[in-house]
């Protein structure tokens, strides 16, 4: 009696097992002669790197394969469109303009005028810094980032008529980029030579859990690495990545006169994609930097977080879907040469690729479910009696080995072999990520074109990375003190072979009384990035300066002394960290911003204020 239920029970699995089992042969031949049809895509983009490879060709370079580090440093313009960036934009410039190794450079950041919060947070960055400059564009938003960039573009215009200066090269960023030091320099040197210079974009590393965030470092791993220097190699167009992207202002008004003086195209979700294929139309000379490390052993990339939720990232790549496959085909078609329609057909095919990565492995799912089953009650295995030729089932699993070990070996190369291992798993939560998503630019780009109506820029939320991760990229405190002339190399190396051990470097210094304490902290604001000054207690309303805890203004060495705008401006004698950070949301909901004084300054506000 005990097994005649679990007989039963196996008897019903087996029957519905039985007629899934026809379904799934039905789909099982089509399916795997796409995943063919895909594979040997993909492999023939292995096959372009090999070739250049074995040719000495694997890093696409100018005649100048060493540019002169001396070369004369040309203006730079950075482009920062915004819409409700209030709360990253200033870390984010705060960071750059301190860790930027170039010197010729102004910021020039677009915002709406129904975005007051975002306004108010780059007029106090133009305030403290004369390279940043604010461009409101004339209407409400948010309307697209090609929009935005192009009165950002007319900002900088009329501050060349006002101040007599020529930007020689624009350079795109977003608000939550890292800039490598050196990124302004490579682009500088390339820019005689070609008119749109690409740096490789990155995402910052992530913990293995974050499966989400995850999948943005294993496919930039393998784009950067394979995909980009491919479209080079086989004489394609090269998308910008729409961050890290230096344009020469030749390329630029060449864009201008082919398109009615528009630079970006407002109608496009994927202004860079377009920008990248308007101007290898247009017979301009693009290059992608390859991947290489600096002279701090970092690699000479844009650093950023992309989407760490599935909803921000399927919001994210509904756009991409829709501008780079949708809009693209709509506005240029099939047209061009054999490398561009190729090109074109890898840029697209995700429209039916995404989904069918996902039901593959739906089916993979199913053989391996109905595997065990069999295995565990004895009966046959349904799938086999459906067996497809052995030789196009062993194609498309060696297809997918070499695929899968492509991504993993790129992965390696940037991340470290632990987390390349959580490759397979990451894919797979791609391909559902990448199939919601195409389903959702699908049906939304047929509704705009059904009811006429524009599509919108899908705004993705923006998250800065914390000091501890800026911190790869600031200068050290030794080189900015001998670059201001406050000590001398021969002062600063005596002093750090004498260092205590436990004892700062600037600590150190001012004991052996080679710099006073206001030298100190001017050093520390160029390092941080942060405003310096003395504060006098008069100043402070003394209802402001206890808005914290007392027992957080003692332990943690903050004291409020403004709120405006948002923020809540705190004086402290210490560098900020991400602990004190953590400590002082759990207290206040307003963005926080530092000023250093130094801690004669800050017993005396403290005594009398508190």
């Amino acid at each position: 009696m005990d097994g005649e239920p679990l007989r039963l029970l196996i008897s019903i699995v087996s029957s519905w097992l039985s007629l899934a089992d026809a379904w799934v042969a039905v789909c099982l031949a089509p399916a795997a002669l796409a995943v063919l049809i895909s594979g040997l895509d993909d492999m023939a983009l292995n096959l372009v790197c090999l070739w250049a490879w074995a040719r000495g060709k694997s890093n696409p370079k100018p005649s100048n394969p060493k540019p002169s580090e001396s070369s004369v440093e040309k203006h730079i313009a950075v482009f920062v469109p915004l819409w409700h960036e209030y709360q990253v934009i200033a870390g984010m410039v705060e960071h750059n303009i301190s860790a930027i190794d170039y010197d010729n450079y102004h910021f020039f950041i677009g915002a709406y005028p129904n975005d007051d919060p975002t306004l108010s947070a780059v007029r106090e960055l133009e305030a403290r810094f004369p390279n940043v400059h604010l461009a409101v564009c004339a209407h409400d938003g948010p309307t697209s980032k090609a929009d935005c960039l192009n009165w950002v573009y007319q900002r900088m215009l009329l501050y060349e008529e006002h101040h007599q200066v020529h930007f020689q090269i624009v350079v795109t960023h977003d608000a939550e980029d890292l800039i490598h030091p050196e990124a302004f320099s490579r682009i500088n040197a390339y820019a005689g030579e070609f008119d749109m210079v690409q740096i490789p974009v990155l995402p910052l590393p992530t913990p293995l859990r974050e499966l989400v965030h995850g999948m943005y470092c294993d496919e930039f791993a393998e784009w950067q690495i394979k995909d980009m220097p491919a479209r080079q190699h086989m004489g394609s167009f090269v998308p910008s990545n729409g961050v890290g992207t230096g344009f020469t202002r030749e390329a630029l008004e060449k864009l201008a006169s082919a398109e009615h003086n528009l630079i970006f195209e407002p109608a496009c979700l994927t202004e860079d994609y377009e920008n990248g294929l308007r101007l290898h139309k247009l017979g301009c000379r693009q290059l992608f930097l390859p991947i290489a490390r600096g002279r701090q052993s970092s690699f000479i990339a844009t650093r950023e977080f992309f989407p760490r939720r599935a909803r921000s990232a399927i919001r994210q790549r509904t756009r991409w879907i829709m501008g780079i496959a949708l809009q693209s085909w709509e506005r240029h078609g099939w047209r061009g040469n054999l490398p561009q329609l190729y090109w074109f057909w890898r840029d697209r095919k995700g429209l039916v690729g995404n989904p069918l990565s996902l039901f593959t492995n739906f089916l993979f799912a199913y053989g391996v479910v109905t595997w065990i089953f069999a295995r565990l009650t004895g009966l046959p295995w349904g799938i086999a009696r459906w067996t497809l030729h052995p030789a196009l089932l062993a194609a498309t699993l060696l297809i997918q080995i070499i695929q899968t070990s492509v991504r993993m070996g790129c992965v390696t190369c940037l991340y470290g072999p632990l987390f390349a291992l959580g490759v397979p798993l990451r894919t797979v939560c791609s391909n559902w990520i990448n199939t919601v998503a195409t389903t959702k630019a699908v049906s939304g780009y047929l509704r705009s074109r059904f009811l006429h109506e524009p599509l919108v820029w899908l705004k993705t939320e923006h998250a800065y990375p914390s000091r501890n991760a800026l911190m790869e990229h600031k200068r050290k405190l030794g080189e900015i003190l001998v670059g201001s002339s406050y000590v001398s190399e021969g002062d600063l190396d005596q002093a750090l072979e004498g260092q205590p051990a436990g004892v700062r470097l600037g600590q150190h210094l001012m004991q052996l009384g080679k710099i006073s304490e206001d030298e100190l902290y001017e050093a520390l604001s160029l390092q941080q990035s942060l405003p310096v000054g003395r504060l006098e207690p008069e100043e402070v309303n003394r209802t402001v300066a206890r808005a914290l805890p007392r027992h957080v203004v003692r332990d943690w060495r903050v004291l409020p002394y403004r709120i405006s705008s948002g923020s809540i401006f705190l004086a402290s004698p210490e560098i900020p960290t991400d602990e004190l950070n953590k400590v002082l949301r759990g207290f206040t909901r307003l963005s926080v911003r530092f000023q250093l004084v130094t801690p004669g300054n800050f017993e005396e506000l403290t005594s009398a204020l508190l």
